[in-house]
């Protein structure tokens, strides 16, 4: 069974349902989830949140945060979690934003620095990750580790 199938299946044993916010996987976590068979059961969507001003009026992360830490940084994975948890209306939320590549960003963050960020409502958790490779293989390392912290909030 692959990481997708599982987290749909995990999902639906637990009665929740989740909303993505990506910014470097552009996508590719909530197509993997819905490349599922039922998972509209517990998937309603997903924001791509690929530049700041989606960051912050979508999503509602602090503008001030944005100018302070960048998009790549902890507070905004938290806040995008928390942000399409509550615009979703998901019960479980998930935040990506990272430096994919090839090249680095203005602030010259590290290619393969990104920023996990997950939460219930109750609690967000986030996680730096530091992955190798090409843009494609950042992106889908990415979204692993987001379906293993997903995993792990839902017990």
């Amino acid at each position: 069974m692959d990481k997708a199938t599982e987290l749909v299946r995990a999902l639906a044993r637990a009665g929740k349902t989740l909303a993505t916010a990506e910014s470097c996987t552009g996508g590719f976590l909530g197509k993997q989830i819905t490349d599922v068979s039922g998972s509209s059961a517990v998937y309603p969507g997903g924001v791509i949140s690929y530049c700041n001003r989606v960051k912050h009026e979508i999503l509602g992360v602090s503008q001030a945060d944005l100018d302070a830490y960048g998009a790549v940084s902890e507070p905004v994975a938290r806040q995008m979690a928390e942000g399409v948890r509550r615009v979703i209306g998901a019960d479980v939320g998930v935040g990506i934003t990272g430096i994919a590549g090839p090249k680095s960003d203005d602030t010259n963050k590290p290619v393969g620095l990104v920023y996990i960020g997950v939460s219930d409502g109750c609690a967000t958790r986030v996680e730096r990750c530091r992955f190798d490779g090409d843009r494609d293989q950042v992106r889908r390392q990415s979204c692993l580790r987001a379906m293993d912290l997903i995993l792990e909030l839902l017990g």
